[in-house]
């Protein structure tokens, strides 16, 4: 496997993670790997013993499958593959549909009962915008440093995915009202990120044009512009509550280019960046 475009992927080092294994918080849960590959055309996994950590695969878009000894089992988007750790297994993306997914890889000596909570390997997942933040914040983590406290928070955010997998197997599905909602919460909580329409329309399990017409309902707006507008708010709060340059505060909402920035802060504020720090407020 030579890589998917636009993948992110993050090992902790051998020796950190057997240190890791044996320190008090970590040794209870500890993420591993973790992964996004989107797209993931002819992904393939086969181990014949096993893992020697459990695996979450969460799949946002498109199809894959798995092979466990107990049998063949689809994995559409919406759903998580769990598999157990020391379980031989195989799986992959979909031929004509390859899947999207995030990942982790998890050790532990709570991990076990954590997974066996479930209902798998293949289980639905209440709230994909959550799920999938809660793999973001761990890869983030993990890219970052391999600190102890980064170790630790990645630690908790994989807890409260196995927990939020668990309570998913009780929970009614989400309404297209909730979903709305996980999607503008979504929007929130990844305000650098670039998120399309039909990515998030994929996460809700609605048409493109279905989903665009749901939102516009809910706020009055298109998804598009109601992440300028939150992008925007976000930028006027930087500018009045730090001294960050605006091309800092442009490429921590998303913008690569701090001109096009002030043009959208510009069509939102009526005023440049630049222009509405100098203003008296308050």
């Amino acid at each position: 496997m030579h890589g998917f475009t636009g993948e992110r992927i993050s090992v902790l080092a051998r020796p950190l993670m057997r240190q890791a294994l044996d320190l008090p918080l970590t040794s209870r849960l500890l993420v591993t790997d973790c992964g996004h590959f989107p797209y993931a055309a002819d992904h393939l996994r086969s181990r014949t013993n096993g893992s020697p950590q459990a695996i979450v695969i969460i799949c946002v878009e498109g199809a894959g499958w798995c092979r466990l000894p107990s049998g063949r089992a689809e994995v559409e988007a919406g759903q998580a593959l769990v598999i157990p750790a020391g379980v031989p297994h195989e799986y992959g993306a979909a031929g004509d549909d390859p899947w999207t997914i995030w990942w982790l890889h998890l050790g532990g000596a709570d991990v076990a009962e954590l997974v066996g909570a479930l209902t798998g390997p293949v289980v639905r997942v209440g709230d994909v915008y959550r799920a999938v933040s809660l793999i973001d914040e761990v890869l983030t983590l993990m890219e970052r440093d391999d600190s102890v406290r980064g170790r630790q928070a990645a630690a908790g955010a994989a807890w409260h995915l196995l927990a939020l997998l668990a309570a998913s197997q009780t929970g009614a599905p989400a309404s297209r009202t909730e979903a709305i909602h996980q999607a503008q919460r979504y929007l929130r909580e990844h305000l650098g990120a670039r998120t399309s329409v039909a990515e998030l329309a994929t996460l809700a399990r609605l048409s493109p044009s279905h989903f665009a017409a749901l939102f516009r309902r809910a706020t009055g707006t298109g998804v598009l512009q109601y992440q300028t507008r939150l992008r925007m708010s976000r930028a006027r709060e930087l500018l009045d509550t730090t001294d960050r340059s605006v091309a800092e505060i442009a490429r921590a909402l998303g913008y690569a280019d701090p001109f096009y920035f002030s043009r959208q802060f510009r069509s939102v504020h009526g005023t440049s960046p630049s222009a509405y720090r100098t203003q008296n407020k308050g």
